[in-house]
């Protein structure tokens, strides 16, 4: 496990102090801090149905962070604002792009060789039918499963990212995750 990882030790006190010494003029602090946050950002942002564009929202969010990193007072992890910025740049994206947006799904089947075609085809067949579960949750229940269940975030920093209550962050894993099991039980 490393120190980007949740529970991965000092989180929090790490990434403040990188913090202060990118605001004291170390260039070096912001790129340990993206390298820190960047994968979990772009894995958030495909969850969240983002197909195209990713690593440009994955910058979009981390400009938008060391733009106003003032308005950091960490109440929440440093991960867990980044992912509250993600979110809104998210909605502000979709918004814009409403009329234009193409929704086909990027498809890898071809990349299977002879040898490992079975077991890429059961995968691949796995994977869709989870998407496909995951598009048809309710786009808060989409974003608190995929915090909790790929990032690995506590209800509280669900709550503070997706803008909700801790109470309300747990109903909506519960009632995501039944819905999740209801459709793979199909």
């Amino acid at each position: 496990m490393t120190d980007a990882e949740p529970g991965g030790g000092n989180d929090g006190q790490r990434d403040l102090e990188l913090i202060a010494r990118w605001k004291s003029g170390d260039e070096r602090a912001a790129t340990e801090l993206v390298e820190r946050h960047a994968s979990a950002l772009a894995r958030f942002a495909v969850s969240s149905g983002e197909r195209t564009d990713v690593d440009e929202l994955v910058q979009d969010t981390f400009v938008r962070a060391f733009a106003s990193i003032d308005g950091f007072r960490g109440e929440s992890s440093f991960r867990t604002w980044l992912f509250t910025i993600e979110r809104r740049l998210l909605i502000d994206r979709r918004r814009a792009e409403k009329r234009r947006r193409d929704n086909t799904e990027i498809q890898d089947s071809d990349s299977a060789t002879e040898f490992d075609a079975l077991d890429g085809m059961v995968a691949d067949e796995t994977q869709q039918r989870l998407q496909r579960v995951v598009q048809r949750l309710s786009p808060t229940q989409r974003e608190v499963f995929t915090l909790r269940v790929a990032e690995g975030l506590s209800y509280k920093e669900i709550a503070d990212a997706v803008g909700t209550t801790e109470g309300a962050a747990r109903v909506h894993y519960h009632n995501a995750m039944r819905a999740v099991k209801e459709f793979l039980d199909e």
